[in-house]
């Protein structure tokens, strides 16, 4: 006799849904999902940029490892202590530094000082120009790398005036963490170096280098060159501070004598020596090229300044 019995109904397997593409940690990390990451690195700050009115920018580049005069001094009193220990994250320090070399360094540190307090200054007296400038976006807001030292002093002045300032953070293997002194809404950290090079390069309208190392050097000749190529169709002022430390590091007599760039190329920049001098370099510059309106160029309604690229 058959079985009447109804055989057993067999249960399908569930498949859970797929990961959307652009919600995918795997695809986007992976070296497919590069393109995406670019472009991310272009569209969000853009859309922050658009979102917080900025127009255009001023830049500060100088090294990192400048503490301020009062930081530097009291870390110079606890070494001089007979047997202290040795201060705790002194920029530039290893551990197999003899005792001497960390003394001489931090001497040095409360010398370089004054240049973390005049890129402070400098930064405050230019945003207290800036803010009072009429338009419905912000002007030459200054702009840091994001991290400490002149990064930091920059940021720190433009706040001490009440004024927006904008860190462009970069992430490195050994943590560069933003300073507290960048407005949050403006705090960026970039992945690709040559993302945040964009930023810096296509909203500023002057540059003002201060003593600085291997960083320092890469952005002001990366902004020479553009400058030199005519590849940015827009003036960058530059300005170099401190002829004291820059004679010694650029010898552009040298390039000028080999016939390697011009003289108009060495006069393209101003050399100036206080927060004084630096502003009113800034000022004339920034008005001659950029405010005044023979010279100032019709910007979009929305979004940053963002210069054009010469064929």
């Amino acid at each position: 006799m058959a079985n009447s019995k109804n055989p057993k109904t067999e249960s399908k397997p569930e498949l859970a849904p797929a990961p959307l593409a652009y919600l995918n940690p795997d695809f986007l990390n992976s070296p497919d999902g590069r393109i995406l990451r670019i472009l991310s690195e272009y569209a969000e700050p853009l859309s922050r940029f658009r979102r917080e009115k900025i127009q255009d920018t001023v830049v500060f580049f100088g090294s990192a490892r400048f503490a301020s005069l009062s930081d530097a001094q009291q870390a110079l009193a606890i070494l001089e202590k007979s047997g202290a220990a040795q201060p705790a994250g002194q920029p530039g320090v290893k551990e197999t530094d003899s005792p001497q070399a960390i003394l001489k360094r931090a001497r040095a540190s409360v010398e370089m000082a004054r240049y973390y307090e005049e890129a402070r200054k400098l930064a405050s007296m230019l945003t207290e120009w800036t803010i009072d400038l009429p338009g419905k976006r912000h002007r030459f807001v200054v702009t840091s790398g994001g991290g400490p030292g002149i990064m930091e002093a920059a940021n720190r002045g433009a706040r001490d005036a009440k004024g927006k300032t904008i860190g462009l953070n970069i992430r490195l293997p050994f943590e560069q963490y933003p300073n507290p002194y960048i407005t949050p809404e403006l705090n960026f950290e970039f992945h690709y170096f040559f993302m945040r090079k964009y930023w810096f390069a296509y909203l500023a309208k002057a540059l003002v280098v201060f003593p600085g190392g291997f960083g320092t050097l890469d952005e002001l000749f990366e902004i020479l060159t553009l400058a030199q190529t005519h590849k940015l169709a827009k003036k960058i002022i530059v300005i170099i501070y401190g002829k004291e430390y820059w004679s010694r590091v650029l010898n552009l007599d040298a390039l000028l004598d080999a016939g390697t760039i011009s003289l108009e190329d060495k006069e393209g920049f101003h050399m100036v020596d206080t927060p004084e001098e630096a502003f009113e370099a800034l000022k004339e510059g920034l008005t001659r090229y950029h405010l005044q309106p023979q010279n100032a160029k019709p910007a979009p309604e929305e979004g940053p300044e963002i210069a054009k690229t010469l064929p």
